[in-house]
C-alpha cells in the first residue's frame, strides 16, 4: 500500500511476505523535526530578498553550510532540476528540499512560506498604491524606484548573457528572440517553444553549439559532502513512489489549479475580469521559463494593451514593489491581478475585488509549482540524464536573454520618455519614443543607478533604497510638479 506522501506502508498483521522478496532496510531517519524545519523555512522566507540568485545563495548558506541538512552535490542536483521547470526556481527549490525532508507536508510548508511574506507585502503595497497613489510623496518614491528597476533589469541581461551566450549560435538565438518580440510582436510562449524545439533538435543531431555547460557554479567556499549531512546519500523511501502515487498527487493539484479556473469562466462568462485573470495567469504558469524577468514584458504588454488592467508605468511600480519585498519576483503578477479586478469590480467594492483578484492571481501562479515538484521530483534522475532535454533548456536560456532585453527596452522607453508613438512601416507597428519627451531627471537618475550596479557592484536593496530617497527628494523639491 502507498499513502499520500508516496511512502510504502507496512503490511498488515497476518499478511505473508514472500520469501523471495526480502524487506529492504529503510534509510536512516535524518533526525530533523518538522517543527524545526518550519522555523527554518520561515527564516528562509523572511530573508528571501535579491531575486533568484540571492535567494538560492541564501538557501545554500543556511541549508548546506549552516544546518548541514543537505550536501553540496544534492543541493545542485535539485537546483538543476528546478531550472528545467516553468516558474520561480527559488520557490520550487525550497519546495523540493522540504519534500525531500518531510514528504508532501514538508514541501507544502516550505513552498508556501517562501511565497507568504511577499504575498502579504505586495497586497499591502497594492492597497497603498490605489488609496494614496496621487500623494506626491508616493509618486516621488515610485519615480526613483523605476530608475533603479531599469538598471537592475539591464544587469540581469548582462549576467544571464554571460552565462548563456557561449557561442555565436546562442547569440543568434538571443538576437532572434529580441527581434521576434520587439519588431514582430510574436507571442512570448511561441518564442520559448521555438527556442526549445531548436535546442532539442540541435542536441539530438549532436551539434556542439547546443551542448549545455556543467550547470550552476558552486555557491560557497565550504563544500559539504552529502555523506556528512542529515539526509546523507541514501534515497528516502517516499522519493521512490509507484506510478499510482504520482497519478493521485497529480490529480489533486491539477484539480486545485484548474477547477477554480473552469468554475470562474463557466459561472461568470467571457470578458469577466476574474475569468480573464484566472485564464491568463494559468497560461503564464506553464511558460515562465527563465525566471520573472523573461515573462514580465509579455505580461506588461498584455495587461496594458490587451486587457487594460494597467497603465504603462504601473508595471514598473509593481516590479519595484517585488524587488523591495521578500519572495519571488514573479509575485509582481499579484499587483497586476489586483489592479485588473480593482478597475473592473463588477458588483463588488473595488478594494474587495482587487484583493480577491490579487489572491486569485497568486493561486493560479503558484499551485502549478507544487504540481511540477510533487510529480517530477521522484523522477529527477531520469530527467537529468536526458541530454536532448538539457540542450532544449540551454537554447531557451539563450532566447531568454533576448526576451529580457526586450523587457529592458520596453521599460526604458516608459521610464525615460513621456510619450510613445507607433511607427508604421512594412505592415508592422513599431513602438518608438518621442525624443522631445525625454525626461532629463529620469535619465540622470537611471545613469546613476547603472553606475551603482555595474561599476560599484552595489546590492539590489541598496540601489533601490538610494534611488527611492533621491526620487523622494526630487519630488518634494517640486521636480514632479
Amino acid at each position: 500500500m502507498v499513502n499520500l506522501d508516496g511512502a510504502r506502508e507496512a503490511p498488515a498483521l497476518g499478511t505473508a511476505v514472500p520469501d523471495q522478496e526480502p524487506i529492504q532496510t529503510a534509510p536512516k531517519a535524518h533526525g530533523i523535526s518538522f517543527g524545526e524545519a518550519c522555523r527554518v523555512w520561515a527564516r528562509v522566507a523572511a530573508l528571501s530578498f535579491g531575486g533568484p540568485a540571492g535567494q538560492i545563495a541564501m538557501m545554500h548558506r543556511i541549508l548546506v553550510e549552516e544546518k548541514r541538512w543537505i550536501g553540496e552535490e544534492r543541493f545542485l542536483h535539485a537546483l538543476n532540476y528546478c531550472t528545467l521547470l516553468p516558474g520561480p526556481e527559488g520557490q520550487q527549490l525550497a519546495t523540493y528540499i522540504g519534500w525531500l525532508l518531510h514528504r508532501t507536508k514538508g514541501g507544502l510548508v516550505a513552498g508556501t512560506l517562501f511565497v507568504l511574506p511577499g504575498m502579504i507585502a505586495i497586497m499591502a503595497l497594492s492597497w497603498i498604491c490605489v488609496l494614496f497613489g496621487n500623494v506626491l510623496a508616493v509618486q516621488a518614491l515610485f519615480f526613483g524606484l523605476k530608475a533603479a528597476v531599469l538598471a537592475i533589469v539591464l544587469e540581469a541581461v548582462s549576467r544571464i548573457g554571460r552565462r548563456a551566450l557561449k557561442n555565436n549560435v546562442m547569440g543568434a538565438l538571443a538576437a532572434s528572440a529580441f527581434i521576434a518580440l520587439f519588431v514582430f510582436q510574436v507571442p512570448f510562449p511561441l518564442v520559448v517553444l521555438a527556442a526549445g524545439v531548436i535546442g532539442y533538435v540541435g542536441g539530438r543531431t549532436g551539434l556542439a553549439a547546443f551542448q549545455p555547460g556543467k550547470g550552476h557554479a558552486k555557491f560557497g567556499a565550504t563544500q559539504v559532502a552529502d555523506a556528512d549531512t542529515a539526509l546523507g546519500e541514501e534515497v528516502p523511501d517516499h522519493a521512490r513512489p509507484p506510478a499510482s502515487w504520482s497519478l493521485k498527487i497529480g490529480a489533486i493539484f491539477l484539480g486545485l489549479w484548474l477547477v477554480p479556473v473552469a468554475a470562474l469562466v463557466f459561472l461568470l462568462g467571457p470578458g469577466n475580469a476574474f475569468g480573464d485573470i484566472a485564464v491568463f495567469f494559468s497560461k503564464m504558469a506553464v511558460v515562465t521559463f527563465g525566471g520573472a524577468y523573461a515573462v514580465l514584458a509579455y505580461v506588461a504588454q498584455q495587461a496594458v494593451d490587451t486587457y487594460g488592467w494597467l497603465k504603462p508605468g504601473e508595471m514598473l511600480d509593481g516590479l519595484g514593489m517585488a524587488e523591495t519585498t521578500p519572495g519571488p519576483l514573479i509575485m509582481v503578477v499579484q499587483f497586476v491581478g489586483f489592479l485588473g479586478a480593482y478597475r473592473d469590480p463588477g458588483s463588488l467594492s473595488p478594494l474587495l475585488a482587487g484583493t480577491l483578484g490579487g489572491l486569485l492571481t497568486t493561486w493560479v501562479t503558484f499551485v502549478p509549482c507544487f504540481l511540477w515538484i510533487f510529480i517530477g521530483a521522484p523522477y529527477v534522475e531520469t530527467l537529468r540524464s536526458n541530454k536532448a532535454l538539457s540542450t532544449a533548456l540551454a537554447a531557451i536560456t539563450a532566447a531568454v536573454v533576448g526576451v529580457i532585453l526586450n523587457l529592458a527596452v520596453w521599460f526604458a522607453m516608459h521610464v525615460l520618455f513621456g510619450e510613445i508613438t507607433t511607427l508604421n512601416a512594412l505592415g508592422l507597428g513599431l513602438e518608438v519614443p518621442v525624443l522631445s519627451s525625454l525626461r532629463p531627471a529620469s535619465l540622470i537618475l537611471t545613469l546613476a543607478a547603472i553606475v551603482a550596479v555595474f561599476r560599484f557592484r552595489l546590492g539590489v536593496l541598496t540601489v533601490l533604497a538610494g534611488c527611492s530617497v533621491l526620487g523622494l527628494l526630487y519630488g518634494l523639491s517640486g521636480g514632479l510638479g
